[in-house]
């Protein structure tokens, strides 16, 4: 038997700590929620006024989730806690407009070996910004306390968005033709994938997360701190501008490029893709400082595209536009086609990825260095 009394507290949980957390978050909770959101923080479920969809025809939901990876190391080895919830709002809803569905609401969980409610609500301030950008409403959470399992400053996260779309406007390769063009959207970096390998390679080098890094203009650790880009607004806004010339949209997430946008093509065809842009500094540097396979590094990092778009060949040039217009570098990088056409043994081919038996993605070229 213990000399001493055992307390919840003396065992490493600190239930008063949780609700300074919560009352440290309210301000900026505040500000991702939408009209339909009823009551606030701190019930037991989110809830959310569903009645609209009564007057869609076949409403569809749409629904993910997902976390940040070890991304999360970084923030915690340089201390900075307010960027790492707009990468996790970012890897969850981009993957719902995938299919062309509005997100609507939101919900994270965040585990911890201790609650420190500042840093709590800085991690909760970044999932509200996040949001608040997608149009998404936070209707709930949770904060756990692991001592004994993860160390006093370690934590980790994750989420999970639901959307909603009508059953005849959901996007997808039974839309793919033969002659779409392939948008690139610039990503904002790394994003939220890959960062075992930049973890390593970093490592490797001997180099610390406060190094300057003059390719970069900052340190390396702000750069890989760099939020990962929503897309959620452009996009949905895309979608209606061109009304019915978006076919399919691909997230650019684990997998790379060719792998993720062969899950959006129909079987049998194939997109034939142009090394025609210059990848960031961060992508170079990464390759060059691990002297990583070019091969690897396509099948890890994003390369600077963070998505994809199939358009009707006419609409392109009005979707760079209309991207443009909202902050998001778009540029043409390839065709949907028939692979009978293709010099299949010009470049390697990947086709399938995550179990989906899509199309073929060929990439060709070399990167503009």
């Amino acid at each position: 038997m213990s000399d001493q009394p055992i307390t919840y507290a003396s065992a490493g949980v600190d239930v008063h700590a949780g609700d300074r957390a919560v009352e440290l978050m309210k301000e900026s909770v505040r500000a991702a929620t939408r009209p339909e959101v009823l009551g606030g923080l701190g019930g037991f479920a989110g809830m959310f006024d569903a009645s609209a969809l009564k007057g869609m025809r076949r409403p569809v939901l749409a629904t993910s989730t997902d976390g940040v990876g070890t991304k999360v190391a970084i923030a915690q080895a340089m201390d900075v806690h307010d960027t790492i919830g707009q990468d996790l709002v970012g890897m969850v809803v981009d993957d719902i407009v995938v299919s062309g569905a509005e997100p609507l609401f939101m919900t994270d969980y965040i585990a911890c070996g201790k609650v420190v409610p500042e840093r709590i609500a800085a991690i909760v301030s970044g999932i509200a910004r996040g949001c608040e950008l997608a149009g998404v409403a936070l209707v709930g959470g949770e904060t756990a306390e692991h001592p004994g399992l993860l160390d006093p400053d370690e934590y980790d996260v994750a989420g999970a968005a639901t959307g909603v779309v009508e059953h005849d406007a959901v996007l997808g390769p039974h839309l793919v033709e033969n002659g779409d063009v392939v948008l690139a959207l610039a990503s904002s970096g790394l994003h939220s994938n890959g960062y075992s390998l930049v973890r390593r390679v970093v490592a490797a080098a001997g180099w610390d997360w406060s190094r300057e890094v003059p390719e970069l203009g900052r340190t390396l650790g702000e750069e890989c701190l760099e939020p990962t880009r929503i897309y959620t607004r452009p996009l949905l806004n895309l979608i209606e501008q061109l009304d019915g010339s978006v076919h399919a949209l691909s997230h650019v997430t684990g997998g790379g490029l060719a792998a993720n946008l062969a899950r959006v093509l129909p079987a049998k065809t194939l997109a034939t893709v142009e090394r025609c842009w210059t990848p960031p500094a961060i992508f170079q540097l990464v390759q060059e400082l691990g002297q990583v396979p070019l091969e690897d590094l396509e099948q890890t990092l994003n390369m600077g595209v963070g998505f994809v778009a199939m358009v009707a060949a006419e609409q392109a040039g009005r979707a760079v536009e209309l991207l443009a217009a909202q902050g998001i570098d778009a540029w043409p990088i390839g065709s949907v086609g028939d692979p009978m056409t293709a010099s299949l043994s010009e470049a390697p081919v990947v086709q399938g990825a995550k179990g989906v038996d899509g199309g073929m993605v060929q990439l060709v070229g070399d990167y503009r260095l």
